[in-house]
C-alpha cells in the first residue's frame, strides 16, 4: 500500500485515522465499531466527521467504514460514495442495495 506524509490534524482525527489504517482489504467497520476502538464509545459522528477529513483517501481507507444500519455514509475521495461502492466491490465486499444509502 502506498504511504502518505506524516498527519496534520486533531489527536481524535489522527486515532481514527490511524484506525482506518487497521482495517484489513476485503472488511468493513462501522463509525461506532471504530469509536469504541479508539476509546471514544459514543463518537461515532465525529468519527464519520474524521473520516469526512481524511486527507489520503483511499490510502488511509476511509471507505471500509459504514454505518450501523449497513448503509455506506459518505466518502470524501474523488467520486464520493461510488468511488467507496467501487472500492467495496474490488475488495470483494457484498454491496447490496440496502447498503447504498
Amino acid at each position: 500500500m502506498a504511504e502518505h506524509p506524516p498527519f496534520e490534524g486533531t489527536e481524535f482525527q489522527i486515532k481514527v485515522w490511524n484506525a482506518l489504517k487497521e482495517i484489513p482489504r476485503g472488511e468493513v467497520r462501522t463509525y461506532t465499531e471504530i469509536a469504541v476502538q479508539i476509546g471514544h464509545p459514543n463518537s461515532a459522528r465525529a468519527v464519520a466527521n474524521a473520516c469526512g477529513q481524511n486527507p489520503y483517501p483511499p490510502i488511509v481507507p476511509c471507505h471500509r467504514v459504514v454505518r450501523k444500519d449497513g448503509g455506506l455514509g459518505g466518502y470524501s475521495g474523488v467520486g464520493g460514495v461510488e468511488t467507496k461502492r467501487r472500492l467495496l466491490n474490488e475488495e470483494g465486499v457484498s454491496i447490496t442495495p440496502s447498503h447504498s444509502k
